[in-house]
């Protein structure tokens, strides 16, 4: 089992560790981590191990392991990798994973913005989305992002807290995903919370208050299906493609 550290802090940037063990593909699997593995819409993290020698190894992505708990470091094709028990120090590409942190925060905010249910969802650098289960309706882009922009800018915090499996059984309207179910197995649940606005599980990563999300904007407004309309939203600095 992985020890995951930016469950607890989205913030550390580094870490020491030690590898356990390198599986039958060349994963990278280490006692404990602060890389991200894709999961819940967001992508896995990328960015360096080096070893005690000061050898770099470029990782590619991170991905859950076939043992629950366990956190796969995918190394560059053709890369060296360490020898197991031996010592590394490891360090995400932060540019990009707080971009992933804001993006996800801020869809969040658009399933409290548009109160329906959510059939799918991806976060990516720079743009997301949400499919909602909706079926005629009429969404006005500039009055989306009218909204999200005003709640980011007023600086809500956000928090994270646990939930039993039986107490969250109990409130079937804190998971607004149709499709995807949070993980279950451990007895409790991972609750994310944006001030007052919303609640809802989550094993992602997260920014500390809305305004560390900056200006957003709707980029388009989709029919996916009789009953499923996608909002794709992107930063506002971003060019459209």
């Amino acid at each position: 089992m992985t020890l995951p550290l930016f469950r607890d802090d989205a913030y550390l940037t580094t870490t020491d560790a030690v590898v356990t063990a390198i599986n039958e593909a060349g994963g990278i699997i280490l006692d404990q981590t602060v890389f991200y593995p894709t999961g819940g819409g967001q992508p896995g993290d990328n960015g360096w191990l080096t070893t005690a020698d000061g050898t770099e190894i470029a990782l590619v992505t991170t991905v859950k392991g076939d043992t629950a708990g366990e956190i796969v470091h995918v190394p560059a094709e053709g890369s060296m990798l360490p020898d197991i028990g031996s010592p590394v120090e490891i360090e995400i590409d932060w540019k990009t994973r707080h971009r992933y942190m804001r993006m996800h925060s801020c869809l969040h905010l658009l399933s409290a913005v548009l109160p329906y249910p959510v059939t799918g969802g991806q976060v990516s650098d720079g743009k997301g989305r949400l499919d909602f289960d909706l079926p005629e309706a009429t969404l006005d882009k500039q009055e989306i992002t009218d909204e999200l922009n005003r709640l980011i800018a007023q600086g809500h915090a956000l928090s994270s807290d646990w939930i039993g499996e039986e107490e969250l059984d109990a409130k079937p309207e804190l998971v607004k995903t149709m499709s995807v179910q949070p993980p279950r197995g451990n007895g409790r649940i991972r609750l994310i919370k944006v001030g007052d606005i919303d609640l809802q599980p989550c094993g992602g990563t997260h920014v500390r208050n809305t305004s560390e999300i900056g200006p957003v904007r709707v980029r388009k407004i989709e029919k996916k299906g009789r009953q499923n309309r996608r909002v794709s939203l992107i930063f506002d600095d971003e060019t459209t493609g």
